[in-house]
């Protein structure tokens, strides 16, 4: 994702993305076949899957999400800014955290949806214009249980051969969230006509209402 305040990068994005952007169309995956037991209460996942403006937008609109925040998540340092994970210097990747009802929503459905049409699970280190572990595709797991869910689906998919190449999504132990900057949160929401948006992800929120219909709310998560 680009520097907020650096337009040639910008610039330089929109340029790189309109062949970097093949799945756009996103793809309808199998069910998970092991998921996560009902639970009372609320829940939360945390995701990386390159720029967290996409990826945020996307689960703001799955039914059942009841918050998405942006943040940096699984590096080492002990803090985590814009700059600072923009330039590698943490370890971190951009990442979104997910605050759900599991009655309307499990935690396998969210994975089928990051891996359907949220981003690529087959990019390394990357994701459309954007590149650098920062931009990794990777799951956070809190529990034994999302762990196991996360690598059965993963193996699922693998076995189905649902992708051309292989999945890289990293399955790590969640290390801790740091919230990102105001002018990074609700930013899909905020910029609907920002030329980034338009092009990078508002394809992922049209794939969502297309492929998962019974998935999707046109209201944005928490009200906002």
């Amino acid at each position: 994702m680009p520097r907020l305040s650096l337009i040639p990068a910008l610039l330089l994005a929109l340029t790189a993305c309109s062949a970097a952007s093949a799945r756009d169309e996103g793809v309808r995956l199998p069910a998970p076949t092991v998921d996560a037991a009902p639970a009372a209460g609320d829940a939360t996942a945390v995701f990386a899957g390159g720029c967290f403006w996409g990826v945020e937008g996307v689960f703001q609109h799955v039914r059942g999400v009841k918050s998405v925040r942006t943040g940096y998540s699984g590096g080492d340092a002990a803090h985590a800014n814009y700059d600072d994970v923009s330039d590698g210097d943490t370890g971190h990747a951009e990442s979104v955290k997910v605050d759900y009802d599991p009655a309307q929503v499990s935690y396998g459905q969210l994975l089928q949806v990051f891996f359907s049409v949220a981003q690529d699970p087959t990019l390394l280190n990357r994701q459309g214009p954007d590149s650098g572990t920062q931009y990794r595709s990777a799951i956070f797991y809190a529990t034994p249980e999302q762990k196991k869910v996360a690598e059965a689906y993963i193996a699922q998919l693998t076995a189905a051969h649902a992708f051309s190449s292989k999945i890289v999504t990293e399955v790590t132990p969640f290390k801790g969230f740091y919230l990102a900057e105001d002018e990074h949160q609700d930013y899909m929401r905020l910029n609907p006509d920002a030329m980034y948006i338009a092009i990078n992800d508002r394809p992922k929120v049209l794939a969502l209402q297309r492929i998962y219909p019974e998935r999707y709310v046109a209201g944005w998560a928490n009200g906002r």
